[in-house]
């Protein structure tokens, strides 16, 4: 499928500096589409949710849409949509909830390869950490190891969907398969992954599915989805006074409605970023994979060029990943190479990017780590170009 890359451009207002925008993995930019729907629904009067008057249900058919639009991105059902500020808080917090039910012994299978915030939750809740190691070459997460990590005592394995400094994609529907076949609940941090390619969390096995929508062209908010009728069965701390319904009940505080409105306004944007017919959820599946086919093209290309500079080292080469570079340059600190890359236009994040215990497995964690480089869909050849060649004339 052709994918629209001047189209899908020129919906980015940011895009207009003229800066070649790789740090997408920290946070993208947002469409236009986005920015009218959240100073729309301000323009419009808001208030809050469950009142008698029109701002406040315009606040509670902006919520309704927001589940609604999350669901049709992963593939989950909107009753369970739960939605809040970031994954990381939102991951705590179910982290007290779950671990409320375990007891001495039981034990969590974590992965080396995570984000921290799939990780640090986890092993404050006093559970017994089982550990899946990630290959320090390839970059990948062998499926076999599972097997004798997940036992009887395994009360949940958390593993990520997708690497946010390699980009490796695990199998995670083996891993999650393993994990149920001995009753335990699964975990999936989606929150590099869910920007780059279709999502089915049911075909995943996800229980819990983390993303956060500022990684796909939306505002700063978090969400977690999973099974209505599991989330009935998990019990979060929360005020006396407050909802007890689901997803409601995990859900603190009063939401930032119009951040919500620019939710779903990014995912009618992700569907719409190649030409498609049919419901959103449809669409979105057709757009997500058009978008994933540019992206990876595009990433062939960084790949080829980094690898042939022998200043450059390269890290992880997994089979399947996201369009995802990490790399440092001999004799230069990653701060360094960001520095002189920013002076060319050219953004890009170094140091650990939370990938804590994943750099100390690859043994750069205490030097500063690396230099990630991430594709996304309005991302194109010139900023590509203009990346290569700014690591080039470090050499």
């Amino acid at each position: 499928m052709h994918f629209p890359i001047e189209s899908v451009r020129s919906a980015y207002p940011a895009l207009a500096d003229g800066h070649a925008y790789l740090d997408g993995a920290a946070g993208t930019q947002v469409p236009q589409a986005v920015i009218d729907a959240i100073a729309g629904a301000y323009r419009a009067g808001l208030g809050n949710v469950g009142g008698a008057f029109p701002a406040s249900h315009r606040s509670d058919a902006i919520v309704a849409a927001c589940r609604a639009a999350v669901a049709d991105l992963v593939g989950g059902h909107p009753d369970g949509v739960i939605l809040g500020p970031n994954m990381t808080t939102l991951t705590y917090r179910l982290a007290g909830a779950l671990s409320r039910e375990w007891g001495p012994g039981d034990e969590v299978v974590l992965s080396r390869l995570d984000h921290d915030a799939n990780v640090r939750p986890w092993v404050q809740t006093g559970a017994t950490i089982r550990w899946a190691e990630a290959d320090p070459v390839t970059g990948e997460l062998p499926v076999e190891q599972y097997r004798e990590l997940i036992g009887e005592r395994t009360r949940l394995v958390a593993v990520t969907a997708a690497s946010n400094v390699l980009g490796t994609r695990p199998d995670v529907a083996a891993i999650t398969a393993l994990a149920h076949r001995a009753g335990a609940l699964t975990y999936v941090d989606g929150v590099h992954a869910t920007a780059h390619g279709p999502v089915d969390m049911r075909a995943l096995g996800a229980d819990f599915y983390a993303t956060s929508a500022y990684k796909w062209s939306g505002p700063h908010i978090g969400t977690v989805v999973a099974d209505p009728a599991l989330l009935e069965t998990v019990r979060p701390d929360k005020l006396a006074s407050s909802s007890d319904t689901v997803p409601e009940r995990f859900e603190r505080g009063t939401a930032a409605f119009a951040d919500l409105a620019g939710v779903t306004a990014a995912v009618d944007h992700l569907a719409a970023l190649a030409p498609g017919t049919g419901t959103r959820r449809e669409r979105l599946l057709a757009s997500m994979t058009a978008a994933e086919e540019h992206e990876l093209a595009l990433f062939g290309v960084l790949l080829a060029g980094l690898e042939t500079m022998p200043h450059v080292t390269v890290y992880g080469k997994p089979a399947r990943r996201t369009a995802t570079a990490y790399f440092t340059v001999a004799g230069r600190t990653p701060l360094e190479v960001a520095e002189h890359l920013a002076a060319r236009g050219v953004n890009v994040w170094n140091g650990h990017n939370y990938a804590w215990e994943l750099t100390a497995v690859l043994g750069i964690r205490d030097a500063g780590s690396a230099v990630r480089a991430g594709l996304v869909h309005y991302n194109d050849r010139s900023d590509v170009d203009r990346l290569l060649e700014g690591v080039a004339g470090m050499g």
